[in-house]
């Protein structure tokens, strides 16, 4: 295990390195949550105001802080630095200055013009890796904006997600800040283990566009395969049937069918086993082939049973089936399984709790470790002016 700090929780495997976080929103500040649940002393930069989610709310906590900033800023300090104004500017640049990770996700030429850029604090430190995310790159794209539902409709996220015929949807959450965040989070480790090897910094350039589109995966390989967009499908899936949502006696389930054993297995559990041998379903192709037909002959054999029989019928056979949970059935779900998915963190300077999900990667030897909640804006100046 990793040694315990004063207050009797583990280090974490990235203790001692510190990072001087100018990132704000979403994508930048979930890498950087995720550095300091493993023990980075993140020192988020604020401005006078603060980060601008700081003001989404609702929702808030029982304090009436924002939840959209409490999600991914736990574990951090906070200082203001106002970079309109020498004394702040100098003090940013300190901190930057002898920092082991910059994070900043500006618009492209901000931090040059502020002296926070990549090679002038490189060249006061020659191990600083330095990560810059934006959101269509540093070239052409470089004067469009970031936003995540922008980068969902231009990436063709959205072309893919909706109802057959209807119109194009987004993700029901931020998504591509969240996929942009973590190959943020993995750039940054492996600059490290560069920089161990090499003893020099190095420079991590993340962009929206480019995590959406290796994000697409199949979606994508099958389009340059192909040169063929695919279409919106529902909650069907374009390569394997059934894999998608059907409606029980009360409520809805998926079922996701990934073989031909599966499927042998879910039409005797329907009580209907010629379905495996009629040659329209005998295989994945062809059932891809007959969707349509498939779920004519489902539907009505699932509509006369609650879904959560149902679900414990098919998992018994091994058929793989799930209730469509609401955000708070999943964690009440997840919790079942022990999974542990939510923690509870206390501010020691003044009492305020807050729950989040927690981390979903798990080290045995090096955990994450949830210290305390989203800090309060410029809770950390004094302490910083100590350090200084």
């Amino acid at each position: 295990m990793a040694e315990p700090t004063p207050e009797g929780l583990p280090a974490g495997v990235l203790a001692g390195v510190r990072v001087a976080d100018f990132s704000r929103v979403l994508a930048g500040p979930y890498a950087t949550m995720m550095l300091a649940d493993f023990g980075a002393d993140v020192v988020k930069i604020e401005s006078p105001t603060g980060d601008d989610t700081r003001a989404w709310r609702p929702p808030a906590d029982e304090a009436g802080e924002s939840t959209y900033f409490g999600a991914v800023n736990r574990n951090k300090r906070s200082v203001v630095c106002d970079l309109g104004t020498s004394d702040g500017l100098a003090a940013a640049r300190r901190l930057a200055e002898t920092a082991d990770i910059v994070v900043e996700n500006f618009r492209p030429g901000v931090m040059e013009r502020f002296g926070l850029d990549e090679a002038t604090l490189r060249a006061a430190n020659p191990r600083l890796v330095y990560c810059s995310i934006t959101g269509f790159g540093r070239d052409a794209g470089a004067a469009l904006p970031g936003y995540d539902l922008l980068v969902q409709a231009v990436g063709g996220l959205m072309s893919i997600t909706g109802s057959p015929g209807g119109e194009p949807t987004k993700v029901g959450v931020a998504l591509v800040d969240v996929l942009t965040g973590l190959n943020a989070f993995s750039g940054v480790l492996l600059a490290l283990r560069q920089r161990e090897a090499t003893g020099r910094g190095s420079r991590v350039d993340v962009d929206l566009l480019g995590s959406l589109l290796a994000a697409l995966t199949n979606q994508a390989s099958g389009t340059l395969a192909t040169g063929r967009s695919p279409e919106r499908l529902g909650n069907a899936h374009p390569s394997i049937a059934p894999y998608e949502l059907f409606r029980a006696a009360d409520r809805d389930l998926v079922v996701a069918v990934g073989n031909d054993r599966q499927f042998a297995a879910f039409a005797a559990a329907l009580g209907r086993p010629a379905l495996a041998t009629d040659p329209r379903f005998t295989t994945n192709e062809a059932r891809v082939a007959h969707r349509a037909e498939l779920r004519e002959a489902l539907e009505p054999l699932l509509a006369v049973r609650p879904a959560a029989d149902w679900v414990a019928t098919l998992t018994r056979e091994r058929v793989p089936a799930g209730l469509v949970n609401g955000v708070a059935e999943a964690f009440v779900f997840a919790a079942s399984l022990g999974l542990d998915p939510v923690v509870e963190t206390v501010d020691p300077a003044t009492g305020r709790r807050s729950r989040q999900p927690a981390t979903p990667i798990h080290l045995d030897t090096a955990p994450a470790v949830h210290r305390t909640p989203a800090p309060l804006l410029g809770a950390h100046d004094a302490r910083w002016a100590d350090e200084d």
